[in-house]
């Protein structure tokens, strides 16, 4: 079975990536599993790399905010939820391999010039994936 984690944050980018996701699993017949992050150190903000930040206030927040967006997408294929304590390129990687996921799909948030594309979550993504990354085109 075809494990799909999609790196989800409230923003439309991250819906964007999470409806392609889902139309990725959906025609694999596969599991998708939305991934965020949040800092328990700093609950305003998590940062992404280079310019990204995400904001989540605490772990219920971040639940809150997968489990609408599943709803919300319409996805009726078996799905999970993760929130995450850490950085976000990196709870989407560990999500990945703890889950043996197949597919990555990020969005392209502000991947723009050389050093965003350094410094990008999704550039961070391709860097340590355990699987094949789908950068989703979302601007």
């Amino acid at each position: 079975m075809e494990r799909i984690v999609v790196g989800v944050d409230g923003t439309e980018t991250a819906e964007h990536a999470a409806r392609e996701a889902a139309r990725y699993a959906s025609a694999s017949g596969g599991e998708l599993r939305f991934v965020t992050a949040y800092d328990r150190s700093d609950p305003a903000t998590v940062r992404g790399g280079g310019s990204d930040v995400w904001r989540i206030d605490s772990l219920q927040t971040a639940e809150n905010l997968v489990e609408g967006l599943a709803g919300r997408i319409g996805y009726t294929g078996p799905w999970t939820t993760s929130a995450r304590n850490g950085a976000v390129a990196d709870t989407i990687v560990e999500e990945a391999r703890e889950s043996g996921a197949t597919l990555i799909v990020v969005g392209n948030r502000r991947v723009q010039g050389a050093a965003r594309v350094l410094g990008s979550v999704a550039s961070s993504v391709l860097r340590q994936a355990p699987c094949s990354v789908l950068v989703v085109k979302t601007t």
